[in-house]
């Protein structure tokens, strides 16, 4: 399938309306709703909004809907939490994934597709008064009003802005050596997130009193870090460069009063 507008892809959705979609899917929650965490809940939910303008229809990126959980939400999701999500939906017959692709044959996003839900899903007996009234409420998971299509236009309107603002590494301040810059963007091409790494270079720098091959020490310091980013895990990837750099910048500074002292003998 070839990738495009999200309008493109309404003869995929299987709904009239919202208040169709609104419907059907309260009475899959009903049904198989307990077979979700509570993340993979959270990534349903936000997969439910970017569904809204054709009804039961989703092209975002993955990247996007994490993002927006992160951003929107109250709890973050991961991308695995996302396509464990994704995958049981597909099990359970809650949605169709398909595979879309750019005009150069390049893998694109997927198209996410919402089922009705299966008349096999209902008891085939009609059930008691009693029953009727004792049956479990939704949470409103879905819900999707006109108010929920203008905060997810605005929702979406934050997160494009947001993605404007992260600029490159060739709009990273002059302040910072090229060097510098060259190497780490291979790993964050932000320079915002460039300027913020050397930031901590010319603190550590200052504090341990080291004025000369500031640049070389900065960038053994951060192929350190890439390291051990590497082989294990990391919390805090600046609190770990911070590290690494006032260990470096001290030996750096210890030799040089050693020197300073062995002239004098």
């Amino acid at each position: 399938m070839q990738s495009g507008n999200i309008a493109n892809y309404k003869e995929l959705s299987n709904f009239r309306d919202i208040n169709d979609f609104n419907n059907h899917f309260e009475q899959w929650m009903l049904d198989v709703k307990k077979q979700f965490t509570k993340s993979e809940l959270v990534a349903l939910k936000r997969l439910i909004r970017f569904s809204a303008k054709v009804a039961g229809v989703c092209n975002a990126k993955i990247g996007t809907i994490t993002k927006a959980t992160h951003e929107l939400d109250g709890l973050g999701i991961s991308r695995s939490t996302f396509k464990r999500m994704v995958s049981k939906a597909k099990d359970l017959g809650l949605l169709t994934v398909h595979e879309t692709v750019r005009k150069n044959g390049s893998k694109s996003s997927n198209v996410y597709v919402f089922n009705r839900f299966q008349v096999s899903s209902i008891p085939a007996s009609e059930p008691s008064n009693v029953e009727k009234l004792n049956q479990p409420q939704t949470d409103n998971l879905l819900q999707t009003t006109k108010q929920d299509i203008k905060d997810i236009r605005k929702d979406e309107l934050i997160l494009s802005q947001k993605e404007e603002l992260n600029l490159d590494a060739t709009f990273t301040s002059e302040k910072v050596p090229a060097a510098f810059t060259d190497f780490v963007k291979c790993f964050y091409n932000d320079a915002k997130v460039i300027e913020e790494y050397y930031k901590l270079v010319t603190i550590s720098a200052r504090k341990h009193k080291v004025i000369e091959g500031i640049t070389d020490i900065a960038i053994k310091a951060f192929k350190a870090l890439v390291r051990k980013v590497k082989f294990s895990t990391v919390t805090s990837t600046y609190g770990l460069y911070w590290g690494i750099l006032n260990k470096k910048f001290k030996a750096v500074h210890l030799k040089e009063m050693f020197n300073t002292w062995w002239e004098r003998v």
